[in-house]
């Protein structure tokens, strides 16, 4: 179980389109995610958003490295829309063989959501 810098537990959770994360049975916060591609091999990931009363925590760390280590089992591809994702990226570069970049495509995709 990962906690926050609080020493708080966190759950990070699948939806259907999204990674959500909790702290003590509360939601705070998510990530969203549209599968994308023609084999459907591409997560884009658009937004991510942590509650703020739940701010400097680390959780939007804990969440979005949980979420693109979820994508690379699933043997997809990551696209960083977000720049909580593309900034996380950046700051580790194992995941960055796992990612693709941000197309014309993608986003007209996103900006159609």
């Amino acid at each position: 179980m990962t906690t926050d810098k609080t020493g708080a537990p966190t759950d990070v959770a699948q939806e259907s389109d999204r990674f959500s994360i909790s702290v003590d049975g509360k939601k705070a916060g998510f990530t969203e995610y549209v599968d994308f591609g023609d084999h459907r091999n591409q997560r884009i990931f658009p937004h991510t958003e942590i509650d703020d009363a739940f701010g400097g925590r680390g959780l939007a760390t804990i969440l979005v490295g949980e979420a693109l280590e979820a994508t690379r089992t699933a043997g997809l591809r990551i696209v960083p829309v977000c720049e909580m994702v593309a900034g996380f990226i950046d700051k580790h570069p194992e995941f960055k063989d796992v990612v693709d970049p941000v197309t014309a495509d993608v986003e007209q995709l996103v900006s159609n959501r």
